[in-house]
């Protein structure tokens, strides 16, 4: 692994970090107090990464996307990662599962999502199905040239903001409580398909959480995603990446805190001098650089594993786990060396602190994480 960027992946970097600050920085004290995004932002923040080429950056050039490979996708979502989690997300990269559209699902979905002109959600998620995806009860029942659907979904993100939802649901039952999965390609406005909002979430203000309920929903089976029961193989190719995503983002954010921390520090006085020249103080900077550091490397590194083909399952979890639990700690800290202002909603600290929350359970919970690297430790000794 080569660790000094290249000439273009630091112009990425210096390119992305002055999208954040000037597109995005500006309008987060508006979302956070509003807990929205007005469409005509949306629009406008999706318009201009669009003209600087940061849009679906993630898919292949030959299909009007950015081509950039996961190392530095990675790069650029860490500095986005950076600004509101909401408005970070309007630079959109679709989901990577849509690179299994064939056939007339690549006019109707894939090309239009990378050019943003239609938007893609992921639902998975169920009331009694969260980490055990494979117990899901949204079943989707092949019924001639169609199959008709009935269920729930919830904690589905950004779903009030997309046109369509890349759907898992249960096409089999292969035992035990587990099922065949099998992904589906539903528009909104399929009769059958109800859209709300679910609860309001103390983190990421503005970025919404949604739920989805079936009934009775039919769609062409020409809208089936992979093969059938094969849904959750072709997931498999891309949690990894997603996990890479909460890494880097946690990565970027708790470095922008650290910033802050440092500056606060160097500046508030106490007891006749700054506070950074407590040791009570310096320490913890000292930790939240270090920690931010090994994260950031575990995170690299995987993703640059990833470009080489040799990725494994527990490459992400870790960076996934320990990026996102680091950045628990930063916050935590900076809260604290910021005291009582900290919690104030003057300035952004506790909601970096709140947001930072979110980030250990979806995309796979720390336990999920943890489970996932101890099998592969243990699998080999098992017989």
């Amino acid at each position: 692994m080569h660790f000094a960027l290249s000439h273009e992946q630091d112009m990425l970097v210096q390119t992305v970090r002055k999208f954040a600050e000037t597109e995005l920085y500006p309008h987060e004290d508006l979302v956070e107090k509003t807990d929205d995004i007005p469409a005509e932002l949306a629009a406008e923040v999706r318009r201009k990464a669009i003209e600087l080429g940061l849009y679906a950056a993630n898919m292949p050039a030959e299909l009007g996307g950015g081509g950039l490979g996961t190392f530095d996708t990675t790069l650029m979502e860490r500095e986005l990662g950076r600004a509101s989690y909401g408005l970070q997300m309007l630079v959109a990269r679709p989901s990577n599962v849509l690179r299994g559209c064939t056939g007339g699902q690549i006019e109707e979905y894939l090309l239009p999502t990378i050019q943003g002109l239609r938007h893609d959600c992921l639902a998975m998620t169920e009331p009694d199905a969260g980490s055990d995806v494979r117990s899901m009860r949204t079943f989707a029942n092949a019924d001639g040239d169609d199959f008709v659907i009935n269920g729930t979904k919830h904690f589905i993100s950004h779903a009030d903001m997309a046109d369509f939802v890349i759907l898992c649901a249960a096409t089999g039952d292969l035992g035990g409580g587990k099922k065949a999965i099998s992904l589906f390609l539903v528009d909104f406005d399929t009769p059958g398909l109800t859209r709300r909002r679910g609860p309001r979430c103390v983190s990421h203000r503005g970025y919404h959480q949604c739920e989805l309920v079936f009934e009775d929903c039919r769609i062409p089976a020409r809208n089936l995603l992979g093969e059938l029961d094969k849904g959750f193989d072709l997931m498999g190719q891309w949690l990894g990446s997603t996990r890479l995503q909460v890494a880097t983002t946690s990565v970027g954010r708790g470095q922008r805190v650290l910033e802050m921390a440092v500056q606060w520090a160097a500046t508030r006085k106490q007891f006749g001098q700054t506070i950074g020249k407590f040791q009570g103080t310096s320490f913890k900077l000292a930790d939240m650089q270090t920690e931010l550091a090994a994260a950031e490397l575990l995170t690299l590194s995987a993703a640059w594993k990833d470009d080489q083909g040799s990725m494994t399952d527990t490459d992400a979890a870790m960076a996934k786990l320990f990026a996102s639990e680091a950045l628990a700690r930063v916050t935590d800290n900076a809260l604290q060396i910021f005291g009582g202002m900290g919690l104030m909603d003057e300035l952004p600290i506790e909601r970096f602190w709140r947001d930072a929350r979110v980030e250990r359970i979806w995309d796979g919970t720390s336990e999920i994480q943890r489970h996932i690297i101890s099998r592969a430790l243990l699998r080999p000794h098992e017989g």
